[in-house]
């Protein structure tokens, strides 16, 4: 099996190998890859086509799977700095405001179901049935959508705006369980090309539709069709010839997905709406510009986050592997220890790159004076630590297997962010929107590190009354062995 790129080559004759290495790379992979998929569209299957791609890649995971994601992150702070350097502040918070409501009803299109896809290693669901859960949770996420831009009342434009970028997401949802499925058979680098791919389209078609006709709502459909086309062309195939063909799919099976994955989709979507609260209460009492800059100071924020989750993420299994062993358990919480030194350090030295080159360099991307908010930038980046931590938490509470507690603290924040933003945005304006994020998610920090001291009480004293018995329960005999009994 090949090792990868390029794909075969055979039955080429010497004038078309000439031909053929004269082409740049990019264009012997797209020839190749077209020549492959229409060869097996003619044949009738794409699922019962040889694979060509070598799993247990380590490497080429990592380094793909980093440049799709950095990819797919990209798009979001790229594309504001386009809209508000072709078309203005206002658009652009329009555009913003349409991406955050979009990654929120993507959390319903994924559902929590790439997890749990991933390390089904036996395949207990076949991914047929993954494939129809997510077509029933992408279609779910457009009805949602429809029935939040009806509820909030959207103009023609806005409307557009919105479910342009909503056909992209879901596109982006759907395109999840495909390249989930080529991560089950580790085969995690070419799901990473598939998402760099559909990312780096997404953003030469959008910005060339603006930069041409300046109109955004059209600018917005046509990246939801640039991502459609790119999940056809790259995406769908590519899992379905990449991986072995699936097993009939199964209604029973299907329901036990939505079942089982239930309590993680809640958790993550009751969180990405504590998470963005203030952008929506802003919506209803601010113009969209603000929008823009509450975005603008929440991307160095993220950095903070993404920076974290690539150290302590590959860490998961090893501190998994510590907690297991009761006699590693302090080294379990010095783990824990070190990595809110990390996140406290990595704020602090965002902070100095902010106030030094970060703020004039975003005023130069953006076309505006950041240097007017360079106050809440630094209260934005002590969020950013805050959130960084509330992450690294909720994962160290999934090692110990305690994470359904964790959607009980989510609705008790979800309860304070209903009303601190609405109180701030509407006294103060944009300060208010960034220092109500900041109070809300100290609130969920404090409740998550209340309830991690609780689950390691409880332990203590739960390993602690056995060894008391045990010591109590011994004969004399045992006792009077003195130094002996100690060292058994």
């Amino acid at each position: 099996m090949p090792q990868g790129f390029p794909l075969h080559r055979n039955g080429k004759n010497k004038g078309d190998s000439d031909s053929y290495h004269k082409q740049n790379f990019i264009a012997r992979i797209a020839s190749n890859w077209a020549k492959r998929v229409l060869g097996a569209v003619s044949e009738g299957s794409l699922s019962d086509q040889e694979e060509e791609y070598a799993p247990h890649r380590t490497k080429r995971d990592y380094v793909c799977n980093t440049i799709g994601l950095g990819a797919w992150s990209a798009v979001f702070p790229i594309l504001t700095v386009v809209i508000t350097q072709l078309v203005g502040t206002e658009q652009a918070g329009m555009f913003s405001m349409a991406f955050v409501t979009a990654t929120v009803l993507m959390i319903i299109a994924n559902y929590g179901v790439r997890t749990y896809q991933v390390s089904d290693q036996d395949e207990v669901h076949s991914f047929s049935d993954y494939q129809i859960n997510r077509w029933i949770t992408c279609i779910g996420m457009l009805v949602v959508g429809w029935l939040y831009c009806t509820f909030r009342g959207y103009d023609s434009m806005m409307f557009t705006i919105s479910f342009g970028v909503y056909l992209y997401k879901m596109v982006d949802g759907l395109a999840d369980v495909y390249e989930g499925r080529l991560q089950q058979v580790d085969k995690l680098y070419l799901a990473g090309v598939s998402q760099a791919f559909r990312s780096v389209v997404v953003l030469i078609v959008f910005s060339l539709f603006l930069l041409v006709t300046r109109d955004l709502a059209l600018s917005c459909i046509a990246m939801a069709v640039a991502a459609i086309l790119s999940f056809l062309v790259l995406t769908f195939p590519l899992a379905l010839l990449e991986t072995p063909k699936s097993h009939m799919w199964s209604a029973a099976s299907i329901r036990g997905l939505f079942k089982q994955c239930f309590p993680l989709f809640v958790a993550l979507f009751l969180y990405a709406l504590i998470d963005n609260m203030p952008k929506f209460v802003m919506e209803g009492v601010l113009s969209y510009d603000n929008q823009l800059y509450f975005n603008a100071l929440y991307f160095p924020a993220q950095a903070i986050l993404m920076t974290t989750s690539l150290i302590y993420k590959p860490m998961l299994v090893q501190m998994a592997n510590v907690w297991a062993d009761p006699e590693k358990r302090k080294r379990f919480d010095l783990i824990i220890l070190g990595i809110l030194v990390v996140v406290v350090v990595l704020t602090v030295g965002m902070a100095l790159i902010m106030s030094w080159i970060g703020i004039p360099i975003m005023s130069f991307l953006y076309g505006v004076d950041f240097e007017q908010f360079r106050g809440l930038m630094l209260i934005m980046l002590a969020a950013g630590g805050v959130t960084a931590i509330i992450d690294f938490l909720y994962q160290v509470v999934t090692v110990l297997r305690r994470q359904k507690v964790v959607m009980k603290l989510y609705l008790i924040t979800f309860g304070f962010s209903l009303f601190i933003p609405i109180l701030l945005i509407n006294f103060t304006g944009l300060p208010g929107a960034v220092i109500g994020y900041l109070i809300v998610m100290s609130i969920l920090l404090v409740l998550l590190v209340w309830e991690y001291i609780k689950i390691r009480l409880d332990l203590f004293r739960n390993q602690d009354r056995p060894s008391s018995r045990s010591r109590s329960s011994r004969s004399p005999r045992s006792s009077r062995r003195g130094s002996h009994a100690t060292t058994e």
